[in-house]
C-alpha cells in the first residue's frame, strides 16, 4: 500500500512545479517588456517640417517670385476684357479684345484691337501697368511692386528693374517688410496667406495669397487696384488674380476684379483673360515708338486669332 501511496504523490508535485517554471519565465519576459501606455499611439506619427515663421515665409515667397526676374525683354499677348452694364447686360463699348507687343524695359506697348468678326483696328501706343488709368498687365508684372506714387501716362518712362548681380555669398537678414501676415492656413496642397499692409495700404496692395506649399510658387493673389473714371472720382477695386508657371516663369492667366467704394456705374465687375503669350527673341524698334508707326503701316504686324 506504502509503495502505490508514493508515485501519486509526485505526479501532481511534478506538474505544480512546471507550472511555477512556465509562470517565472512569462513574468521575466513581460519585465523585459516596454510598459504600455495609454497615451502613447499605436503607430508612430510621421514628423512634420515646421513652417518659418509668417513674416519669414511672405519674404520667402517674395524671394522665389523674384527669383524669376527680371522677365524676358519682350512679351506677345492678347488680353481680353469683358464686363456688364450696371443693368446686367453686356457692355460692348468697354468688352473688347487686344493684342500686345510689350517691351519690359519701360512697358511700351504696340496695341492692336480684334473685333468679334475679326477686323483689327489700327495700331496705338500704351504702357500697361497695375494700378494706373490704362488696363493692367503685363502678365509677368511684378505683383509684389509698391502702386506707383501717380498715374502713369504713355509718355512716362518707368525705370526698368535691375538685372540680378551674381551671387557671391548668401545672408539671411530680418528687416521691415511691407506687410504683416495676420493667417496661415494649410488649404490642401497650398498655403493661404492674410495680409495688412505695416504702412501706405494705397501703394502696398497685396492683402491675401494662396502658393504651392512645396515650391512657394504664386497661385492666386488678391489686390487692390483703382478704377479711374475720366473726368470724375477714383474707386477702389479689388483685383483676383490666377497664375501658372510659362516656361519657368509665373505669368498671370487671369484676372477677375470688383469695384467697391460707392460705384455703381458700368463694369462693377470686370474679368480679364491673357492669351496667346510668347516671349519673342526680339521685336523691331519702331513698336515702341508712336511717331514711327504712320511710317510702317505696310509692315503692321497682324495679332494671332484670339480663340
Amino acid at each position: 500500500m506504502a509503495n502505490d501511496t508514493i508515485p501519486k504523490m509526485k505526479r501532481p508535485l511534478g506538474i505544480l512545479l512546471a507550472c511555477l517554471a512556465l509562470l517565472s519565465a512569462a513574468l521575466v519576459m513581460a519585465a523585459r517588456a516596454p510598459a504600455a501606455s495609454p497615451l502613447q499611439p499605436s503607430v508612430v506619427a510621421q514628423a512634420v517640417t515646421p513652417l518659418p515663421s509668417p513674416d519669414d515665409l511672405l519674404a520667402a515667397i517674395r524671394d522665389k517670385f523674384r527669383s524669376h526676374r527680371p522677365p524676358p525683354p519682350f512679351e506677345s499677348y492678347t488680353i481680353v476684357r469683358k464686363q456688364n452694364t450696371n443693368y446686367g447686360y453686356p457692355d460692348y463699348a468697354d468688352t473688347y479684345t487686344d493684342h500686345d507687343w510689350y517691351r519690359s524695359s519701360d512697358h511700351a506697348t504696340l496695341r492692336r484691337r480684334i473685333s468679334d468678326l475679326g477686323d483689327v483696328g489700327q495700331m496705338t501706343f500704351d504702357r500697361p501697368i497695375f494700378n494706373a488709368a490704362t488696363d493692367p498687365g503685363p502678365p509677368t508684372a511684378d505683383v509684389f511692386e509698391p502702386a506707383p506714387l501717380h498715374s502713369y501716362s504713355p509718355s512716362f518712362i518707368p525705370t526698368p528693374e535691375a538685372s540680378l548681380p551674381p551671387v557671391i555669398a548668401v545672408v539671411h537678414a530680418r528687416g521691415e517688410f511691407d506687410y504683416h501676415v495676420t493667417n496661415v492656413q494649410h488649404e490642401g496642397d497650398e498655403l493661404h496667406l492674410t495680409l495688412v499692409p505695416r504702412r501706405d495700404p494705397q501703394r502696398n496692395r497685396l492683402r491675401e495669397m494662396w502658393v504651392d506649399a512645396k515650391t512657394l510658387e504664386l497661385r492666386k493673389l488678391v489686390a487692390t487696384d483703382t478704377l479711374f473714371v475720366e473726368g470724375g472720382p477714383e474707386y477702389p477695386v479689388l483685383f483676383t488674380m490666377e497664375f501658372t508657371m510659362y516656361e519657368g516663369i509665373p505669368v498671370i492667366t487671369r484676372i477677375h476684379g470688383v469695384v467697391y467704394g460707392g460705384y455703381d456705374g458700368d463694369g462693377q465687375t470686370v474679368d480679364y483673360d491673357f492669351k496667346n503669350l510668347i516671349f519673342p527673341a526680339s521685336l523691331p524698334s519702331w513698336y515702341f515708338d508712336a511717331h514711327d508707326y504712320a511710317q510702317h503701316l505696310s509692315e503692321a504686324p497682324d495679332p494671332p486669332d484670339p480663340h
